[in-house]
């Protein structure tokens, strides 16, 4: 008989994930459907979207050889039938108080600050370098974990080091940069590119450093496929940049700078950001997500 999630204790909501305690050791993640954007948890979710990011969570966890934080199978007989499928037994973990990012191209708040600087968190970069170049290699640009509603603000390694040590600091370096080369190696196996992607680790009680939270999904990281990449334009993508695109377009009615609650999404928007999850998470490993569903019941 499993229990029931009202059995375990609630310690923490994120704006995907919740966190209960199942023992001292041993912490139950449960990954929702829903979907943020701009800082805002939207009132529409997309229906099994916390499936698709734990399946390829999982996935990339067994293709990466790094230590990492789950604490059994995904049909767990401690994980409750209620969130089978969208849920994981993992390590409690002492967690590292940074994002760790590691970019391959240049997009985003990186282009950002390197249109503005020159440089990406105190990396000076070469001249010239436009909408989605790809990088001479990659570069970790780590940022602070904010608190649920601000923005995570990107840090120096200078400024990692200071907090944790010049040796842990190099380690998350090390560890970021070697995990995102080989996930870019295996996305190119199947013609997507991975322009970035952030990590969370965390240290257990040997002191050794772990691979924690969600992994290489498409919330955390962007995929862009290979076949249509172009450098100088933005990248169609497999994450949530439709959801971002409808809510600056001109048929959502809604001022970004208005810090208001965004609208609800229309059901198009909702399915297109559904399919193109599941593409990503199919082309990526190879699985149907319909054989996901089939091997957590």
């Amino acid at each position: 008989m499993r229990p029931e999630l009202s059995q375990y204790n609630h310690l923490s909501a994120g704006k995907v994930r919740e966190i209960y305690e199942i023992d001292d050791d041993n912490l139950l993640m449960v990954v929702s459907d829903r979907i943020s954007a701009y800082d805002h948890i939207l009132d529409t979710e997309i229906p099994d979207k916390g499936r698709i990011l734990t399946a390829m969570s999982v996935w990339f966890f067994d293709a990466i050889d790094f230590p990492n934080h789950l604490a059994g199978p995904i049909d767990d007989e401690r994980i409750p039938d209620e969130v089978l499928g969208r849920a994981l037994v993992c390590r409690k973990l002492e967690m590292i108080p940074f994002e760790c990012v590691a970019r391959g191209y240049l997009t985003g708040s990186a282009l950002a600050e390197y249109q503005e600087t020159g440089a990406v968190c105190g990396i000076e970069l070469p001249e010239g370098l436009r909408e989605s170049s790809r990088l001479p290699h990659p570069i970790f640009t780590p940022a602070t974990k904010a608190e649920l509603g601000d923005h995570d603000e990107n840090v120096t390694f200078e400024e990692v080091a200071e907090r944790l040590g010049e040796a842990r600091a190099t380690e998350l370096r090390d560890a970021t940069l070697a995990i995102y080369t080989r996930a870019a190696e295996l996305a190119l196996e199947h013609d997507l590119i991975l322009a970035d992607t952030k990590f969370e680790f965390g240290v257990d009680e040997d002191g050794r450093l772990v691979l924690a939270d969600e992994v290489l999904t498409p919330d955390s990281s962007r995929y862009w496929p290979a076949d249509e990449y172009e450098e100088g334009k933005v990248q169609p993508s497999f994450d949530k940049q439709f959801v971002r695109n409808w809510l600056t377009g001109p048929k959502s009615g809604w001022d970004k700078s208005s810090n208001t609650q965004p609208p609800p999404l229309p059901g198009g928007v909702v399915e297109a950001t559904r399919e193109r999850y599941i593409e990503a998470y199919e082309r990526v490993s190879g699985e149907k997500f319909g054989n996901w569903i089939g091997s957590c019941v």
